[in-house]
C-alpha cells in the first residue's frame, strides 16, 4: 500500500485492531502497526500519541454529545436533551457499517486492563462533556450531573447491546429505550 494513499488514520486503526487480535496488545508495537498499515512510525505519531490511543480516537464522541445536547429543542428537559445527543452519536458513530469493527474493538479492550482503564477515563470525559453541555443550557448543576450520569449509563448499556453482531437495532433507538427504562427505575426507587 502506497504511503500517500488517503485515510492514514483509519488504516492505522484497522491495522492495530488486527494486530492486537492476532498477537495481543502487549506483543504489538507502534512500528508493527505502521508497517501493517503501509506507513511510517512518524506518520503513526502524527495521528496518535501512543498505541493505546489508536483504539480511542480523538475527542469525536465528546464533541458529538455536547453538540447533540446543544442542538436539542429549547424547551427540552435535560434527559430529552441527552437523548437527542445519543441519537446524534448513533447517526455519526454507531452506524450498522461500524458494528463489526466496534465488536472487535470491544473484544480487544475487554482483555487488557490498560485499555479498560483508558475506556473508563473516556467514559468520565463523556460524562463531563454532557454535564458541561447541560449547564450551558442553563440546567442546574445537580440536575445536569444526574442527567449526564444517566445518559452515560444508558449509552454504555445500549452500546453493549448494539455491539453484539447478532443485534440489528439502531443505536439511537436502543439508547432512548434504555434511557427511558433507567428513568423509570430511578423513579421507582
Amino acid at each position: 500500500m502506497a504511503r500517500w494513499q488517503p485515510n492514514a488514520s483509519q488504516r492505522l486503526v484497522a491495522a492495530a485492531l488486527d494486530l492486537f487480535a492476532e498477537r495481543g496488545y502487549e506483543n504489538t508495537t507502534v512500528i508493527d502497526i505502521a508497517q501493517r498499515a503501509g506507513l511510517t512510525k512518524s506518520t503513526f505519531f502524527r495521528h496518535f500519541p501512543d498505541k493505546r490511543e489508536v483504539l480511542f480516537g480523538r475527542d469525536t464522541m465528546t464533541a458529538l454529545l455536547a453538540e447533540g445536547i446543544a442542538a436539542a429543542p429549547a424547551g427540552a428537559a435535560p434527559l430529552e436533551a441527552v437523548a437527542n445527543a445519543l441519537d446524534a452519536v448513533g447517526r455519526e458513530a454507531f452506524t450498522p457499517a461500524r458494528r463489526e469493527f466496534t465488536a472487535r474493538r470491544r473484544a480487544v479492550i475487554d482483555t487488557h486492563p490498560e485499555l479498560q482503564e483508558r475506556e473508563a477515563l473516556k467514559g468520565l470525559a463523556l460524562i463531563g462533556a454532557m454535564t458541561g453541555a447541560l449547564r450551558g443550557r442553563g440546567v442546574p448543576d445537580l440536575t445536569a450531573c444526574a442527567a449526564a450520569q444517566l445518559g452515560a449509563l444508558a449509552m454504555k448499556i445500549a452500546f453493549e447491546r448494539w455491539s453484539d453482531t447478532a443485534n440489528d437495532d439502531d443505536f439511537g433507538d436502543l439508547a432512548r429505550r434504555t434511557l427511558r427504562d433507567l428513568q423509570a427505575a430511578v423513579a421507582s426507587c
